[in-house]
């Protein structure tokens, strides 16, 4: 039975030596994979690859927007809004994504939070946007045993 696995980059390299290579990748960007494609090796190695990417890291800001994305607040908003919160959900990955979440009950961070948002003051409509987006992650309930501020 063939599997056809979704997003597979392939690349063709030139070694020193003449010779050409063939690497696979699970997505552009993404782990490469080991094995050829069809071997149960490359298959493991593509799965542990998709697993690793659905998987957030525990403790840190990033399992507080998974927990948002999974929440009914979310899954009620329109494809739309969705759409629309997704631009500042991803600034927020990218600044605060590996932040603890321990650090939240740190009063500094606040201002941490407001620096981000007023580096966008030429847009305040778009500062405005991303601030309501931070907050409603914020308003999270984190995992178990995690600690956020109240």
């Amino acid at each position: 039975m063939r599997v056809r696995l979704k997003g597979i980059h392939k690349v063709t390299k030139t070694l020193a030596d003449g010779t050409r290579a063939e690497y696979f990748y699970a997505w552009r960007g993404g782990p490469r994979l080991d094995g050829k494609p069809g071997d149960p090796v490359f298959i493991a190695s593509y799965n542990r690859a998709v697993a690793d990417l659905k998987t957030p890291p525990q403790g840190v800001l990033f399992t507080l927007i998974a927990e948002w994305r999974a929440s009914a607040e979310y899954r009620k908003l329109s494809d739309a809004s969705r759409r629309n919160y997704a631009a500042y959900v991803k600034q927020i990955e990218t600044e605060f994504g590996d932040m603890p979440i321990a650090a939240l009950s740190d009063p500094r961070v606040r201002g941490e939070f407001k620096a981000w948002r007023d580096k966008m003051a030429d847009t305040p409509r778009k500062a405005d946007y991303a601030w309501t987006t931070l907050a409603r992650i914020l308003a999270v309930d984190p995992p178990h045993g995690a600690k956020a501020p109240r």
